[in-house]
C-alpha cells in the first residue's frame, strides 16, 4: 500500500520519464542491438506520450517481423521515472544453417521461402465411387486469414483448380472466395463425361454464429456428349456451350457438431439464374432438416430437400434421385428430372460414451422421393420409397458409414460412404 502511495505521489509530481532499459523478446534470428536500432531508441533517451507507439509503428514499417508489440513498464517503485521498455516480435519461419565456423557451428536465419501446407483429400461418393488427392495451400498470402491453394483430385471426380480464400473477422463481407477449376466426372443416370472449366467468385456475410448469406457469381463451360438414361430409356442430347451464372443462398445452422447434431436445425435455401444459350433458367433449391433428441442418446432426424427450375434443364443440370444422398435402396440416377423432391425419416442410436472422441452407432431409416420433367404433375408421379438399417462411425477428421437398404420395387443394395476431412 505504502509502494502504491509513493508511486501515485510521483507520478502526480510530473517528472520527466526516462528510458533505462530495452528488453526485446521472440528474436531469433535478429540481434537484440538489430532490433533496437531498428526501434529508434537508446538508453537514456526522454519518454513522451507517443514514444511506444512511434517504436512500433517504426518497427513494423520494416517489413521484418510479422506481429510487434511494445509495452512500457516502470523500472522502480521509488522512482517512476524510469522506465522499461518492452518489444515482443514474431519474425515469422526460421531455420537453422551450418555456417563452418567450428566455434559458432550453426546460426539461426529467416526463411522467407512460402510454407506450402499439404492437405490430403479422401471421400466416397454413392454412383460416383472413391475420390482422392490433395490440396497444395500458402497461407497468408493475401494478408493475415488467407490462403491461396491447389486442388487436385482423381478416382470419381477428376478435378485441378486454384482458389484465393480470405476470411475477415469485421467487414460487411466476412468470406471471400476467388477460385477456377476443370474437372470430369461420369454422370451415373447416362453413362457419360461431364466436363467443365469454371471460375467463380463468392462472398459471404456472417449476421449471426447460426446465420449466413451468400452471393455467387460463375462462369462455365460444359461439354457433354449426351447419351440414353440406363433406367428410363430417354435419349439426352448432347450440350456443348458457355454461360454465366449468378445466385444468391442463406444458411441457418444451429448444430454444434454437425454429425451428431442434437435438438437443432439446419436450413439451406438458395437461387440462381443460369444465362442458358436456350433459355434463361431460374433453379431453386431447400435442404432442410431437423434433429429432435429422444430418451437418453438417439436421435429423429427428419430432412426434405426440394430442387426445381422455371425451364427445362440440359441433361447434365437435372438433380439426381438416388443412392446415399437421398434414396437408399435405389442405384444414383434412378430418375433424373427438373423438379426432385425427397424426403428421409431416421433414428440414430449411438452406442458409445458422448465422451469419447471417436463415437460409433447404428441408424433406421426410411427413405422417399421422385424426379420429373417440366410439364408433368407431381400428383402423377410414383413416389419409389426406400428403408434400412446402417452402420457408422465418426471420429474427429473420419465419417464412416455402411448401410443395407430395401428398395420397394428395386431390390437391395449395399451403400458405402464417407469422408476424411483435415
Amino acid at each position: 500500500m505504502w509502494a502504491a502511495l509513493l508511486l501515485a505521489v510521483a507520478l502526480q509530481a510530473g517528472g520527466q520519464e526516462i528510458l533505462t532499459e530495452v528488453r526485446i523478446q521472440g528474436n531469433l534470428a535478429t540481434s537484440d542491438e538489430e532490433v533496437q536500432r531498428m526501434a529508434g531508441i537508446e538508453i537514456g533517451m526522454p519518454i513522451e506520450a507517443g514514444t511506444v507507439d512511434d517504436v512500433a509503428e517504426r518497427l513494423r514499417a520494416t517489413k521484418h517481423f510479422q506481429k510487434v508489440e511494445v509495452l512500457k513498464r516502470f523500472g522502480s517503485i521509488a522512482d517512476p521515472s524510469k522506465i522499461i521498455i518492452v518489444i515482443i516480435v514474431d519474425e515469422g519461419p526460421v531455420r537453422i544453417e551450418m555456417t563452418g565456423d567450428p566455434d559458432h557451428p550453426t546460426r539461426v536465419v529467416q526463411s522467407h521461402r512460402p510454407r506450402v501446407l499439404f492437405l490430403p483429400i479422401l471421400y466416397a461418393e454413392d454412383g460416383y465411387g472413391l475420390t482422392f488427392g490433395a490440396r497444395l495451400a500458402v497461407p497468408n498470402v493475401a494478408g493475415a486469414n488467407s490462403r491461396l491453394s491447389f486442388p487436385l483430385t482423381l478416382g470419381g471426380t477428376k478435378s485441378a483448380g486454384i482458389e484465393l480464400d480470405k476470411n475477415v473477422e469485421h467487414g460487411f463481407i466476412n468470406r471471400l472466395l476467388v477460385g477456377g477449376a476443370a474437372s470430369r466426372r461420369e454422370n451415373p443416370a447416362f453413362d457419360q463425361s461431364d466436363d467443365r472449366w469454371q471460375m467463380l467468385i463468392r462472398a459471404e456475410h456472417n449476421f449471426k454464429p447460426t446465420v449466413r448469406v451468400g452471393a455467387i457469381g460463375a462462369w462455365q463451360y460444359v461439354s457433354f456428349p449426351g447419351g440414353v438414361d440406363t433406367d428410363s430409356g430417354a435419349i439426352a442430347a448432347g450440350f456443348h456451350d458457355s454461360f454465366p451464372q449468378i445466385g444468391a443462398y442463406i444458411t441457418v445452422d444451429t448444430r454444434s457438431d454437425p454429425l451428431l447434431a442434437r435438438n437443432a436445425v439446419y436450413v439451406r435455401a438458395g437461387w440462381d439464374r443460369l444465362g442458358l444459350s436456350a433459355a434463361a433458367t431460374n433453379r431453386t433449391g431447400v435442404d432442410a432438416r431437423a434433429y429432435i433428441g429422444l430418451v437418453g442418446q438417439p436421435v429423429l432426424v427428419l430432412k426434405v430437400v426440394r430442387n426445381d427450375s422455371d425451364q427445362p434443364l440440359p441433361p447434365f443440370l437435372k438433380p439426381l434421385l438416388g443412392g446415399a444422398t437421398n434414396l437408399r435402396g435405389f442405384p444414383t440416377g434412378t430418375k433424373v428430372g427438373d423438379t426432385l423432391i425427397a424426403g428421409t425419416a431416421e433414428v440414430l442410436v449411438p452406442l458409445t460414451s458422448p465422451l469419447h472422441i471417436a463415437k460409433a452407432g447404428v441408424s433406421v431409416f426410411t427413405d422417399a422421393g421422385t424426379a420429373y420433367d417440366k410439364g408433368q404433375r407431381l400428383s402423377d408421379q410414383q413416389v419409389l420409397q426406400g428403408f434400412g438399417l446402417g452402420v457408422w462411425l465418426a471420429a474427429a477428421f473420419v465419417h464412416l458409414e455402411v448401410s443395407v437398404a430395401h428398395g420397394i420395387g428395386g431390390g437391395t443394395r449395399v451403400h458405402l460412404g464417407g469422408a476424411v476431412n483435415f
